[in-house]
């Protein structure tokens, strides 16, 4: 391969450093047409040697432990996000009170009417906790690492700004799940909240859907080094 692309650059150099001989081609024309020649003639040489340097690359990387790996890495594609999924699936919906200045009842504020980011967070935790194989906050798949980040009354998603009503969708076991919502404290305390103050909570079973893969970034925008006891000890000892 290496040989095959040495030859492609040297095919290149050459016809750089080549100039017809003196006197060979008398006028303009000529010498464009001779150019022109040379030009194409080599252009096939080229082609032809890069098309060698694409076979040998594909052959390099057509092995049977790769087409292992590849399909390895399609069955767990779902799995992890990366490939749309098919299921059974529930919907909960969060919706602000609706109250403008002039309408927010006496001795409550703006934020005691409005949809938070630990609402969207507690509903999306329950979920996962009830089960959940796959999820979608408004339009966007999401995976356990995802967060969501409420920005006053908007929603702020992998790098979309949304406004309420909120949607969570997920699938999996609709039965598991709806249960899940009903005993997560988080979820129950929002739900006697949109009751007392007039708040929008809904969820409903929504059938046989399917999710689009996960589009947004995997890489981890921070870490922690995780130090296990028998590390930490010995860490200790050096330091005593």
């Amino acid at each position: 391969m290496f040989l095959l692309a040495g030859l492609l650059f040297g095919t290149s150099a050459s016809l750089a450093r080549e100039r017809p001989p003196v006197g060979s081609v008398s006028d303009l024309p000529g010498l464009i047409t001779a150019r022109d020649s040379q030009v194409r003639e080599l252009t096939q040489q080229a082609e032809g040697l890069r098309d060698e340097v694409s076979t040998l690359l594909q052959a390099a990387v057509d092995t049977s432990q790769t087409r292992q790996l590849t399909r390895a890495a399609d069955a767990l594609a779902p799995a992890v996000g990366l490939g749309p999924v098919e299921g059974p699936a529930v919907q909960v919906t969060l919706d602000d009170a609706g109250y403008s200045l002039d309408t927010l009842p006496e001795g409550y504020s703006v934020d005691d009417v409005v949809v938070h980011q630990q609402d969207l967070q507690g509903v999306m935790n329950a979920l996962w906790a009830g089960g959940a194989e796959a999820m979608m906050v408004q339009d966007q798949r999401v995976i356990s690492t995802s967060s969501v980040q409420c920005v006053g009354n908007t929603l702020y998603l992998q790098g979309r700004v949304y406004s309420p009503p909120y949607t969570v969708t997920a699938i999996g076991d609709p039965a598991a799940m709806l249960s899940a919502l009903e005993d997560d404290p988080t979820v129950s305390t929002y739900r006697d909240w949109a009751e007392l103050i007039g708040l929008g909570y809904t969820a409903t079973e929504l059938g046989r859907m399917e999710m689009p893969a996960y589009a947004g970034s995997l890489r981890p925008q921070h870490a922690t080094p995780v130090v296990v006891p028998a590390e930490a000890e010995e860490i200790e000892s050096r330091n005593d």
